[in-house]
């Protein structure tokens, strides 16, 4: 394939990018056959985005306000509770294909860099800080700080076109599930 656009300047850049967003679109038919699909993501996203709604209405509805301070915790307490269970059961259930997305992540990136190995794929439009130049720079011969490698690329294409992708098909987070992972960092209010 990469000889195929091998007499255009930015050949090799756009291969890159290529297949990064093939790999994308492959990544999310396999979450949406293992995850999207399925009854079980189906309801613990709306379990989700009911406890967020209703937590949103009572820390903002005014009648609830004028309810006892102590029995308004307890409820906003209860709902929260609620909401990083359902949460943590969301992050746990798309566990499974993360496996399987690493596999296939794991193999292009692999056969990228047999495919382009030594080469800079693209050239930047800057000079990067010392830090990023250390990643934009890897495996490649020379001194020229603009040449750009391509795990550096390919690093950059999969965040941002896999994370507009799901945004665009719909299988972004819900709302009240966002910044939820396995493991929750703890609330500095109710440890004091």
């Amino acid at each position: 394939m990469a000889s195929l656009f091998s007499t255009f300047k930015y050949s090799d850049g756009l291969t890159v990018v290529g297949i990064s967003f093939f790999t994308a679109v492959v990544c999310e038919a396999i979450s949406w056959i293992l995850i999207y699909r399925t009854t079980s993501y189906k309801s613990l996203k709306s379990s989700i985005d009911k406890a967020s709604k209703k937590l949103e209405t009572m820390k903002t509805d005014p009648t609830v306000t004028a309810a006892p301070k102590k029995s308004k915790t307890k409820k906003i307490d209860r709902v929260e509770t609620s909401l990083k269970e359902s949460s943590r059961d969301l992050s746990l259930f798309k566990f499974k294909s993360g496996g399987v997305v690493a596999l296939v992540l794991f193999v292009v990136f692999g056969f990228l860099n047999n495919l382009f190995e030594g080469k800079a794929v693209a050239k930047l439009p800057f000079v990067p800080a010392r830090i990023v130049q250390k990643m934009s720079h890897r495996g490649l011969q020379g001194d020229d700080p603009t040449d750009c490698s391509m795990a550096f690329l390919y690093f950059l294409c999969s965040i941002s076109i896999r994370t507009n992708l799901q945004k665009f098909l719909g299988f972004s987070p819900p709302r009240g599930a966002s910044g939820a992972g396995l493991f929750q960092i703890p609330d500095a209010a109710k440890t004091n």
